[in-house]
């Protein structure tokens, strides 16, 4: 699984499940911490979609952390302030790195949370498309 979706799952995810997953890891393998949990900003980024040109409309407050597991050093950035989110990406993400046997049995842990987070979206979908007004077939003699 790629860093991207990893991350994007641990995000919207339960928090619990980045927690634990960072807890297996400080049990069996050394975490030096290279940079503690701070925060910083960062410009963001748009496309604006009729001219299709980037812009920069402003900046957002992040946190980053970095931690060395096994020699291989991992980075968590999480938009907002929040240390520990980032410190247990940071760590997650020098696990695979590394590429540490625990890091085998995360990916259907991963996959069936994105299934979860696909499931809670679909339903807020569903509810509010109960409230959509289709003006189409609205009678308005």
């Amino acid at each position: 699984m790629k860093r991207r979706r990893r991350t994007e799952i641990l995000i919207k995810g339960s928090p619990t499940l980045a927690e634990v997953m960072a807890a297996t890891i400080l049990e069996n393998y050394e975490v030096k911490v290279i940079q503690e949990s701070e925060h910083g900003l960062v410009m963001m980024k748009v496309r604006e979609t009729s001219q299709k040109s980037l812009f920069y409309p402003g900046e957002v407050l992040v946190t980053e952390c970095k931690v060395q597991v096994e020699g291989k050093v991992g980075i968590g950035i999480v938009t907002g302030d929040k240390p520990e989110l980032a410190r247990h990406l940071a760590i997650i993400d020098a696990a695979y790195q590394a590429n540490v046997p625990e890091t085998m049995k995360w990916d259907a842990l991963l996959a069936n949370e994105e299934q979860a987070i696909a499931d809670v979206k679909a339903t807020e979908r569903k509810s509010i498309l109960k409230t959509k007004v289709n003006f189409e077939t609205m009678d308005i003699s």
